[in-house]
């Protein structure tokens, strides 16, 4: 039987950990749909369009993966898409008490989407977007961090603010 999944996150901006976990999900599953969230309650830097576009260039080279945005619940966009589970990241000890917490909400909202966690290749594990746009923005090089097309769009995003 067919299993689809959902990567949901904000991807402010996708990063190669990101990358790396969404490649290893497309082999477990049939579909993967990252659900790229509007998220209103976070100040993103860059528009849902803008974060759309770049994830979906990132990925391009995985067949079986699709970018979408989305505003409102993860859940119901699950049930409106027909994802049964629900993939996410743990990169250490402090990310489970977050997502623990979330699966649990997210299972009261839609038993129906079952929560799938993955972690990181070694490697990737101190990678994080908020981490690589600080360092983006303070003038750093986030080039191991990030796909180029990534990495040119955090330059473009600081020149902007520079001129501010």
């Amino acid at each position: 039987m067919p299993v689809n999944a959902m990567y949901p996150g904000t991807f402010d901006p996708i990063t190669v950990g990101h990358y790396d976990l969404i490649r290893r999900a497309a082999g477990v599953f049939n579909n993967v749909v990252v659900a790229i969230a509007a998220n209103p309650g976070k100040t993103p830097m860059f528009t849902l369009e803008e974060r759309v576009s770049l994830a979906a260039e990132v990925l391009g080279d995985i067949d079986n993966v699709e970018v979408r945005g989305y505003a409102g619940l993860t859940t119901d966009f699950a049930r409106d898409n027909n994802l049964r589970v629900m993939v996410r990241g743990l990169r250490a000890v402090a990310d489970f008490e977050f997502e623990f917490q979330l699966a649990t909400m997210s299972r009261q909202l839609n038993p129906d989407v079952e929560s799938v966690f993955l972690t990181p290749t070694e490697k990737f594990t101190f990678i994080s977007s908020s981490l690589v746009r600080e360092i983006a923005m303070l003038g750093g090089d986030v080039s191991r961090f990030v796909h180029p097309a990534v990495e040119a769009a955090l330059i473009r995003q600081r020149e902007l603010r520079a001129k501010d």
